[in-house]
């Protein structure tokens, strides 16, 4: 059966507008309870490490017995904490930057250096997510010593990183192309 062409009015750019903006607004929302899920794993992370570090100070100058885990489980918390941290303060715009050069701009040219910089960051995220995947890859069959856990552990948060530094770089240029802003995720 051959298609035939129907007698519904084709959808204007007003009504393209409008059904993009539900699945667009659906994105942002769920970016922006991505970020607060990191944001309490990286607090819930951080208590984990004081009580690590805590352990230690008190095995070796109270009991003076060292948890020999206790060090390897801090450092491996540091990095669950920083990565995603580092990934949420890219959608929040917590990083530094220059904006003198932004600012001189018109309008116009700073729209375009805005989705310029963060195809840039996106393509970071990607690329690190990527080769942190392949390094945790490699290094899986060996083990941390002292957790007896896979050395992939150490590479996982930086993986996990970059995938979220990109979904969020992805946001920020469909915010910039919809003349929005990115409401950070701690408000």
């Amino acid at each position: 059966m051959l298609a035939t062409p129907t007698n519904e009015t084709e959808i204007g750019a007003g009504g393209r507008a409008q059904a993009l903006a539900a699945p667009l607004d659906a994105y942002t929302r769920g970016c922006a309870a991505l970020a607060r899920l990191c944001m309490w794993t990286s607090v819930f992370g951080l208590v984990c490490l004081i009580v690590a570090v805590t352990l230690q100070i008190v095995g070796r100058h109270v009991l003076n017995s060292t948890p020999t885990w206790a060090e390897s489980l801090a450092l491996l918390l540091v990095l669950y904490v920083t990565m995603l941290g580092a990934a949420v303060g890219v959608r929040d715009a917590g990083h530094i930057g220059f904006e003198s050069l932004l600012d001189a701009l018109p309008k116009a040219g700073q729209r375009r250096l805005q989705i310029f910089i963060h195809l840039l960051v996106l393509l970071f995220g990607v690329l690190m997510a990527w080769n942190c995947g392949v390094l945790a890859e490699s290094v899986a069959a060996y083990k941390i010593p002292n957790l007896g856990i896979s050395n992939a552990w150490k590479y996982i948060p930086a993986t996990l990183s970059g995938t979220l530094i990109a979904l969020f770089s992805i946001e920020h240029i469909i915010a910039i192309l919809r003349n929005h802003k990115v409401v950070p995720a701690w408000r």
